[in-house]
């Protein structure tokens, strides 16, 4: 791998969708969501595969890096970028970029969140280096887009040109970003051919961001450049916690690559999920002959299609049937399956009747 190439893992997220297990103190990335380890230390393994630990960055804000410390006892306060709240992708993007950058004005990276789960880790690493590779020569913005495997209403797409570029197989220009779609909206983009699922993961030099940055959010780059002028100074603290509060939160999709003109696609089939919602969790999962999942003590009896998670009640259920059953840390959490992506509004629900001891 380029001796310029840092990987650098998002790790800020809360997990709304994945309450009760989610929480302020035990964010989806620190859980064992899928498997017996949490999300990021699988993310964590899967790039060490390709960046030695003293070029793996995780940014975050200080509780989580503290806790991700305390899962791993590999990494060091070195391997941290600390964002003092989240401001969506393009500020903590904007923040790793010029921290590498200072370390190395040559520095390639890639930027993957720590949620993802990735089946295929050789056929991902193949496309890693591809993507390093042409990052190392051109001044572009690459992105990961992945080949759909049904017409997803969850995922953000990506259009791309129908021939791959004439030097590879699996690289694309891209034409269009588009929004999470209706169901027949998705059902169209899979016949056409042309659409991927937008992944959230990228490569490009540090240099090449911050430019874009520049150009595309001048606001954001405004205070991304004081930062960068007084960092490792003393001044660099008390800059950041002052100036980050003042920014506007924005994705680095709206504010920057739906707008680029210079972005290629990889294009990826090493089975990728966001692991958005706990629907996608019981997808995932090995299920029983009767299409049920129970992560926990108990016996369903003439039931079929659940997915049931508990710490430490044992469940015992009988004729219910395509239900999300939560019971964790003194809450049970109930909804039909094909509601699951509305767990967030339950959590908004909470946040507004006071509740949010149990956040």
């Amino acid at each position: 791998m380029n001796d310029h190439y840092y990987s650098v893992i998002m790790a800020g997220g809360v997990g709304k969708r994945f309450w009760p297990r989610s929480r302020k103190n035990s964010p989806k990335q620190l859980l064992d969501i899928i498997g017996d380890e949490s999300m990021v230390n699988l993310t964590i393994k899967r790039l060490q595969k390709v960046s030695p630990l003293e070029r793996l960055f995780i940014i975050t804000n200080y509780e989580q890096a503290e806790m991700i410390l305390t899962q791993n006892s590999d990494l060091t306060w070195g391997n941290f970028i600390i964002e003092p709240s989240g401001k969506n992708t393009a500020p903590a993007i904007g923040l790793a970029a010029i921290a590498l950058y200072k370390k190395d004005p040559e520095a390639v990276m890639g930027l993957f969140p720590a949620d993802h789960l990735i089946q295929d880790e050789n056929d991902f690493i193949d496309c890693l280096n591809e993507g390093v590779q042409i990052a190392s020569e051109k001044d572009v913005l690459i992105t990961f887009g992945i080949e759909p495997s049904r017409p997803a209403t969850g995922y953000g797409y990506i259009q791309v040109e129908k021939d791959p570029v004439p030097e590879s197989t699996r690289v694309y220009k891209s034409k269009t970003f588009a929004e999470k779609p209706n169901l027949e909206t998705a059902k169209r983009f899979l016949r056409t051919g042309e659409f991927l699922w937008n992944s959230g993961m990228f490569i490009w030099k540090a240099r090449v961001i911050l430019k874009e940055i520049e150009k595309y959010l001048p606001d954001l780059y405004e205070i991304i450049d004081v930062l960068s002028k007084s960092f490792g100074t003393h001044e660099y603290d008390e800059n950041l916690q002052n100036l980050w509060r003042t920014i506007k939160p924005v994705s680095i999709d709206y504010g920057v690559m739906e707008k680029a003109k210079h972005v290629k696609v990889i294009r990826g089939k090493f089975g990728w999920s966001d692991v958005g919602s706990w629907d996608a969790v019981y997808s995932l999962e090995k299920k029983d002959k009767y299409g049920n999942v129970l992560r926990g003590d108990g016996y369903l009896l003439e039931s079929s299609g659940n997915y049931i998670y508990s710490s430490s009640a044992q469940v015992f259920a009988r004729k219910i049937h395509n239900l999300i059953v939560i019971a964790d840390k003194g809450v049970i959490l109930l909804i039909p399956r094909n509601e699951s992506e509305s767990v967030k509004e339950i959590v908004e629900a909470l946040t507004a009747i006071g509740k949010e001891d149990l956040l």
